[in-house]
């Protein structure tokens, strides 16, 4: 008889340890539902973007299954920390204000910050940070951060308009609700490639790198994705990833 229930308690965890494991092979990624050509929802309503196919790749080498989870992107580090998703990404530049809350991927993207108007628009960046203009940009971003620090330690007299998302601060550039939308390089070239917008020039924010996040304490997964995100960079799919969402431009 004991040697039966010793036999049943075995198995009983052989069957725990098996579902963790099972558990521990998906993934779920918090993506930017609306931050094209990084991480978007198609029009057949699947995520889609560079970001998320590089990260189909990167699961499949390290042998786990990924979705992709839309969160709003000003709480989705807390999204990450409080373990509704396990990993970020999705455009996120590299900071040492997030750095204190999540590791970090390796870089593998470096990104410049720029302002958009309307194409026909005579604005420069200096009337545009000094003309009391109205400028929008993304809730939850350092460029958000930035142009606020930065607006108050030099007197600049701009008003700064907040957004879900870089697409609809483009949107309210071009009814005319503000003269100009600040972001990052990619998606400001995808809005000039598809809107009757242009980019004017960079703001004087450094350039960033972008790189995937965990939480601090998942370092056998960072090591992973590390190492897979190498070899995906390494590879030719990287290149072609690159040519199909038009980052080489």
């Amino acid at each position: 008889m004991l040697r039966k229930n010793v036999v049943l308690l075995m198995s009983l965890l052989t069957l725990v340890f098996a579902s963790q494991a099972l558990a521990a092979d998906k993934l779920v990624n918090g993506i930017d539902a609306n931050f094209p050509p990084f991480a978007y929802i198609d029009k057949t309503g699947e995520p889609s973007g560079f970001d998320v196919e590089a990260m189909n790749w990167i699961a499949k080498e390290i042998g786990a299954e990924v979705s992709h989870q839309p969160i709003e992107w000003d709480g989705i580090i807390t999204s990450l920390l409080t373990k509704k998703i396990d990993i970020i990404a999705s455009g996120m530049s590299i900071t040492p204000e997030r750095a204190m809350k999540v590791d970090f991927s390796n870089p593998y993207w470096v990104i410049k910050q720029v302002m958009v108007t309307k194409k026909d628009s005579a604005l420069t960046i200096d009337e545009l940070l000094k003309g009391k203009k109205a400028i929008g940009v993304q809730q939850g971003t350092s460029e958000a951060k930035w142009l606020k620090a930065e607006a108050a330690a030099k007197g600049w007299d701009f008003e700064l308009r907040y957004y879900s998302s870089s697409p609809l601060a483009v949107e309210d550039v071009l009814n005319g609700r503000i003269d100009a939308a600040a972001m990052d390089d990619a998606p400001a070239k995808d809005a000039v490639s598809k809107k009757d917008v242009q980019i004017v020039g960079t703001f004087g924010m450094h350039d960033e790198e972008f790189g995937y996040a965990v939480r601090k304490d998942d370092k056998e997964l960072l090591e992973k994705v590390n190492n897979a995100l190498a070899k995906l960079m390494a590879s030719p799919d990287w290149n072609e990833l690159i040519k199909k969402y038009e980052l080489d431009k």
